[in-house]
C-alpha cells in the first residue's frame, strides 16, 4: 500500500513539474494563444515572425533546431503547416511536440485552446474554448452584416490573394452576416500567371459592396484597389493577421470602423 501511495505521489509530482514546463511557440498565432492563455510567462523562445520578446527559434516550417534545443523546452507547439518529419527532427530528447491548426475556420482557434490546455494539464480546456465561442459569435453578430457581398484581400510581399472559402477570415464574415463571394475553396493568390490575374478581375467577377483588406506592417506592397461602387474597410492585421483569440479585439474595432459612415 506504501509503495502505491508512494507512486501516486511521484507520478503527481511529476505531472505538476510538466504543467510548469518551458515552452517554445514556433508560429506567433500560438504565441498569441498562449498568452492569451495567461502562460506568457512560460514561453522561452518563439518563431521569427513573433514580435514577443523571446529568443527567436527559426520560422513556421523551418524552426533552428539548435536554437530550441539551447532553450531546453518540455513543450515545443509548431503549426500544422511544419513537415512531421522537421517536427521529429527539431524536438529536443524530453520534450513534447504539440501541432496546432486554425487557418481553416473559427472552430479551429477553440480546438487550438482545448488542445493546449489538455497538452499543459490545466483544468477547463473545454470552458475556455467554449467562452472565446461565444464571445467572438457575439462580436461578429454586431457587425451586423446584412448580407452586403463582400470581398476580404491581403497581400504578402507584393502578391494579392483573397480568402476562400475554408478560411479563417471567410468563416468568420460569413457568420458575421455578409455573403463573401469568394468561392475559392482556400487562399487564391492572384497574379499574372494565376487564372485570376489582377484584383480589378476579381472585383469585376463578384461585383462587391464592401471590400475588406488585411494590412499588416512588413507584409510588403498592400494591396492596391481601383475605384468602385464600393466601400473598403481595412482590418488591422496586428489583430486580424493570425487566427487566435486576439482577434476579439479586432472584431471591437472592426464594430465602431463599420459603424462609422
Amino acid at each position: 500500500m506504501k509503495k502505491i501511495i508512494m507512486t501516486l505521489l511521484l507520478l503527481l509530482f511529476a505531472g505538476a513539474a510538466r504543467a510548469d514546463g518551458r515552452i517554445v511557440s514556433q508560429s506567433p498565432y500560438i504565441t498569441e494563444t498562449l498568452v492569451w492563455l495567461g502562460l506568457g510567462d512560460r514561453i522561452v523562445g518563439v518563431s521569427r515572425y513573433d514580435e514577443f520578446d523571446r529568443p527567436k527559434t527559426g520560422g513556421v516550417k523551418d524552426p533552428d533546431a539548435a536554437a530550441i534545443a539551447r532553450l531546453k523546452p518540455d513543450y515545443l507547439f509548431v503549426s500544422g503547416w511544419t513537415n512531421p518529419e522537421v517536427r521529429q527532427r527539431v524536438t529536443p530528447p524530453g520534450a513534447k511536440c504539440v501541432v496546432l491548426h486554425g487557418f481553416k475556420s473559427m472552430a479551429e482557434i477553440g480546438g487550438n485552446i482545448r488542445a493546449i490546455c489538455g497538452a499543459l494539464g490545466i483544468p477547463g480546456g473545454d470552458g475556455k474554448a467554449a467562452e472565446f465561442d461565444r464571445q467572438w459569435r457575439s462580436a461578429a453578430a454586431q457587425l451586423n452584416g446584412g448580407g452586403r457581398r463582400a470581398l476580404i484581400l491581403s497581400s504578402c510581399q507584393g502578391d494579392a490573394y483573397s480568402f476562400g472559402v475554408n478560411t479563417y477570415l471567410h468563416d468568420l464574415l460569413s457568420r458575421a452576416g455578409f455573403n463573401v463571394v469568394e468561392e475559392w475553396p482556400e487562399i487564391r493568390h492572384i497574379n499574372p500567371s494565376e487564372l485570376t490575374g489582377s484584383v480589378w478581375e476579381l472585383i469585376e467577377e463578384y461585383r462587391p459592396e464592401i471590400v475588406f483588406v488585411l494590412r499588416k506592417d512588413g507584409y510588403g506592397c498592400p494591396v492596391s484597389i481601383p475605384d468602385g461602387k464600393y466601400r473598403v474597410v481595412e482590418l488591422d492585421g496586428e489583430h486580424f493577421a493570425s487566427p487566435s483569440p486576439r482577434l476579439l479585439d479586432g472584431l471591437e474595432k472592426l464594430q465602431k470602423e463599420l459603424n462609422t459612415p
